[in-house]
């Protein structure tokens, strides 16, 4: 361990020097109150780095599964335990009608205040699919990449967040103030669609609190492997849900499996559930059929503007190759698939699950079915109008029987370019030799509309340097030590959250 960070310091030094060289500590528009100031920040920062990826570490070690009822109360509490250390004054956990969440306030005294929003609950994980032990956070090598924490949770979204309470402890350990006030709030039902995100951003102290803000952002690794960083200006909305058929529900069909051959005289929910699934789609599965569904918004030219200018610095065949497709849908060009990446609602089968799915075959007829749906949304697009529609198109084709069950979800959000919150971004990321391209929405969501929809009307994205991958995939990682000079690790990311806090606070 004593030569790991040896060498781990040796680096950071490389780091120091790398990014000095692309003019970071230098010019006037760093907002520090000298470039002395900085290089001190940074120096805080470097000799921190043990510590700080300690404190990831032990954060991955304590899963807060919301899916699972697993650690919900101890992940609430753990997250207002590294507020408290990072600076917040205040800090409690608040009750919902599901799980808790975590508000909390740094008066600095500063002129402008920032919100903030983070996740602390992580997907589920099967261990026996992982190279290394899913809550072990090991450091482990990554060929072409660097030294990389892996582990559930290490990007998505622990790492990059752990990576701006690093930048808290290092510019208050060098006995500056923060150039900003900061607003949190933090939720552990992320991975389950933040069913009562409302019930914690709502509540009369925490709404008034972030009205005073310029904009919330959420922490991430937003570096491609080239070093690439692409601004999102929103995200689709999501519904999760589940779809049953049951011989008890539907009224035929078996109450209990029975055997196969009994098909030849009882009704199967299995296949009313195929059938059912069915109508909600065109025969490719590509366009949604369900009637009276909600329309989305048409692309606009500014978006397809930025979607062009976008794509122009990707590698369609290395894209491809790296989800494992040959075609896009229809054989659609590069551009037109990633405009339909952007513009559409999508319904996507997650799972299907019912009778018997083991080694060999077992003779029964499933007297229940049970298909796990997402539903993407984009703007024009609203959650309760989709749940209603979807519903509707199943009792009119005779398909009432079968439940609807929403877990979670919400509408899709947006934000404006111009929006200071994001300038502040593209500024940061130019200002360090990056070309930042903006991206309409990510496919991706995040309950971002309880900030950009009214009462609140704010400001809303993601920011940070440094890369990750895997999110909700075997082998989740964050990197630490970067062997491409392009792409930061730990330490570039911090420091990148210490410039974005001085630029907003211009």
């Amino acid at each position: 361990m004593k030569s790991f960070r040896l060498a781990n310091r040796q680096r950071t030094c490389q780091f120091a020097a790398a990014i000095a060289a692309l003019g970071l500590l230098a010019g006037p528009s760093v907002a520090l109150a000298a470039k002395s100031d900085r290089d001190a920040i940074q120096r805080e920062v470097v000799k921190q780095h043990d510590a700080s990826v300690k404190r990831l570490q032990d954060w991955i070690a304590l899963p807060s599964i919301a899916a699972e009822n697993l650690n919900s109360r101890e992940g609430a509490e753990y997250m207002a335990r590294l507020a408290r250390e990072a600076g917040f004054q205040k800090v409690e956990i608040l009750d919902t009608d599901g799980k808790p969440g975590v508000f909390a306030t740094l008066d600095a005294g500063a002129a402008k205040t920032v919100g903030l929003y983070f996740m602390y609950d992580v997907k589920q994980f099967d261990p026996a699919e992982w190279s290394s032990p899913p809550l072990e956070a090991r450091i482990v090598d990554k060929p072409g990449i660097g030294k990389a924490i892996v582990g559930r949770g290490a990007v998505n979204q622990k790492g990059p967040e752990s990576a701006f309470l690093a930048a808290l402890h290092a510019i208050r350990d060098t006995g500056h103030k923060l150039p900003v006030n900061l607003v949190l709030v933090a939720e552990g039902e992320e991975e389950i669609g933040s069913p009562h995100i409302g019930q914690l951003v709502h509540r009369p102290e925490v709404e008034a609190a972030l009205a005073k803000t310029v904009g919330v952002f959420m922490p991430s690794a937003s570096q491609g492997l080239d070093g690439g960083v692409t601004v999102s200006l929103g995200a689709k909305g999501v519904v999760e849900l589940e779809l049953i058929a049951s011989g008890e529900k539907w009224g035929r069909g078996p109450a209990k499996d029975v055997h196969s051959s009994l098909k030849a005289m009882v009704d199967s929910p299995a296949w009313r559930l195929v059938k059912a699934l069915d109508s909600l789609v065109s025969e490719d599965g590509n366009t949604i059929t369900v009637e009276n569904y909600p329309v989305a918004a048409p692309i606009s030219a500014e978006e397809k503007a930025m979607i062009a200018a976008a794509i122009a610095t990707r590698n369609e065949d290395e894209v491809k190759k790296q989800y494992g497709v040959a075609h896009w849908i229809d054989d659609l060009s590069f551009q037109a698939a990633n405009e339909r990446l952007v513009s559409q609602p999508t319904i996507n089968i997650e799972g299907l699950v019912g009778g018997y799915t083991g080694p060999g075959g077992k003779t029964v007829l499933p007297h229940r079915a049970v298909a796990k749906l997402d539903m993407r949304l984009v703007t024009g697009m609203k959650m309760d109008a989709a749940v209603a529609a979807l519903k509707a198109h199943l009792a009119k084709r005779g398909y009432a029987d079968i439940e609807v069950n929403v877990s979670g979800g919400y509408d899709p959000t947006s934000t404006k370019a111009d929006a200071r919150l994001i300038k502040a971004q593209m500024d940061v990321l130019k200002r360090v030799g990056l070309k930042p391209m903006l991206w309409p929405r990510n496919a991706g969501s995040y309950p971002g509309f309880v900030f950009t929809d009214p009462p609140l009307s704010l400001a809303s994205g993601h920011f940070g340097l440094g890369h990750g991958s895997g999110a909700h995939a075997p082998d989740e990682y964050y990197v630490i030590e970067s062997s491409n000079p392009a792409v930061r690790g730990y330490d570039g990311a911090v420091m990148s959250f210490v410039d974005y806090l001085y630029e907003l606070a211009k």
